[in-house]
C-alpha cells in the first residue's frame, strides 16, 4: 500500500504542478480545438474538459491535504479518523459533482429521493454506466442524508490516492474483477455488513463493471451453454446480468436491510473520455430513479434470492429503457424544431 502511494501521490501532485502552469495555454489550444472541430461547435466541450480536469486536480490535491490533516489529528485512533474521514469524503465527492454540473450545464432530476432516508441501514445498488456516476450515491445519500457509505470498489481505483486513503481510512472493500480471489473477497464483502445501524448503507455496483456494448456482447457470448441464463441476459438491453457473488453475499448476511434501487440515465455520454469529447453531456439531464424494497420481502435462500434479484434488475432495465425512449424522442423533437419554424 505504502509503495503505490510513493507513486501515486507524486504523479497527482506534478500533474497538478504541470496543469495548473500550462492551464492558460491549454484553454487557447482548447478553444482552437473546439472552433476548428465541427462536432464541437456549440458546446465547447473540449475547453470544458481542461477545466474539469483542473478543477479534479485542485479538489484531488486539497483531498491529500486534508486526509494527512485527518491521519496526524486523528492520534492512531481508528474511530476518530473514521468520524473526521466522513466530512472530507462528503466535501471530495459533493466538489466534483458541482465541478460536472457547472462545467457541463448539466441538470439533475430525481424521482423516489425521498425514499432514501438514513432512519435504519440499507443496501445500495445502482448500475454502473460513467466514470462519473460513481460519484452519485455520495450526492444522493451521503452528503444530503449524512448516510455513511461502505463501498465495495474495484482495485483500480486505488490508483486514484484520495480514493486509496480516503478508502482505507473507512469501511470499504477493494475487489478485483477478475474473481481470481473470489471466495475471499466475497467474504470481505459480506463482512461490510458487520456492525452497521442506523444511519450506514453498504453499496455495490452488482454489475461488477461499467456497461458498454461490447462488454453485453461478450456477456451474451459467454452464456451460448446456458440456455436459461443466455435467455434472462438478452432481456437485458440497458444493463449488464447481475454478478452474484458480491450481491447475494450482501443480500444473505445479516441483519436484514431494505435494498435501494437506483437506475439513472444520462449519464452514458461519460462512459469513456471519448464519449465525453463529443459533447453529449453538455446541457444534459441526468435522470434517477429510486425505489425501496422491504428487507423483510427478500426471500432466503441463494437461488431464490437470484431470481429476486434479477427480477429487480429487470424492473431498472425497463425503466431505463423508457428513459431511452423519452430521450430519443425528446432530442427528435429538438431537432426537427428549425425545419418547422
Amino acid at each position: 500500500m505504502s509503495t503505490r502511494r510513493l507513486v501515486t501521490v507524486p504523479a497527482v501532485l506534478i500533474a497538478f504542478s504541470v496543469v495548473t502552469g500550462a492551464l492558460p495555454a491549454l484553454v487557447v489550444v482548447a478553444l482552437l480545438v473546439d472552433l476548428l472541430r465541427p462536432a464541437a461547435r456549440g458546446t465547447f466541450v473540449t475547453l470544458r474538459l481542461v477545466l474539469f480536469l483542473e478543477a479534479f486536480l485542485v479538489t484531488e490535491v486539497l483531498g491529500l491535504v486534508l486526509l494527512a490533516v485527518v491521519g496526524v489529528a486523528s492520534l492512531g485512533s481508528r474511530p476518530r479518523r473514521e468520524a473526521m474521514t466522513w466530512p472530507v469524503q462528503r466535501w471530495y465527492t459533493g466538489t466534483l459533482m458541482a465541478a460536472v454540473k457547472a462545467l457541463f450545464a448539466v441538470r439533475l432530476e430525481i424521482d423516489g429521493a425521498e425514499l432514501a432516508t438514513p432512519a435504519e441501514p440499507v443496501l445500495v445498488m445502482i448500475r454502473h454506466a460513467s466514470v462519473v456516476d460513481v460519484l452519485l450515491p455520495a450526492v444522493l445519500l451521503a452528503n444530503p442524508l449524512r448516510v455513511r457509505l461502505r463501498y465495495v470498489l474495484k482495485r483500480e481505483l486505488l490508483f486514484d490516492p484520495c480514493m486509496d486513503i480516503a478508502g482505507h481510512f473507512l469501511p470499504n472493500c477493494f475487489v478485483a474483477r477478475d474473481g481470481g480471489s473470489s471466495l475471499e473477497e466475497i467474504g470481505a464483502v459480506r463482512a461490510l455488513k458487520d456492525g452497521i445501524g442506523a444511519g450506514d448503507g453498504v453499496l455495490v455496483y452488482p454489475e461488477g463493471t461499467r456497461f458498454t456494448e461490447q462488454k453485453r456482447r461478450r456477456v451474451l457470448e459467454r452464456l451460448r451453454g446456458d440456455p436459461a441464463a443466455l435467455a434472462r441476459a438478452e432481456r437485458l438491453r440497458h444493463v449488464l446480468p447481475v454478478r452474484p457473488g458480491g450481491p447475494l453475499a450482501l443480500l444473505d448476511a445479516p441483519p436484514a436491510c431494505d435494498v435501494l434501487f437506483i437506475a439513472h440515465h444520462g449519464l452514458e455520454a461519460t462512459a469513456t473520455v471519448a464519449n465525453a469529447w463529443s459533447g453529449a453531456l453538455v446541457g444534459g439531464t441526468i435522470r434517477v430513479k429510486i425505489w425501496r424494497e422491504p428487507g423483510a420481502s427478500i426471500p432466503r435462500g441463494r437461488d431464490a434470492q437470484l431470481e429476486w434479484l434479477t427480477a429487480r434488475w429487470e424492473r431498472l432495465d425497463d425503466w431505463l429503457a423508457s428513459a431511452h425512449t423519452a430521450s430519443a424522442a425528446a432530442a427528435e423533437e429538438r431537432r426537427m424544431l428549425p425545419e418547422t419554424r
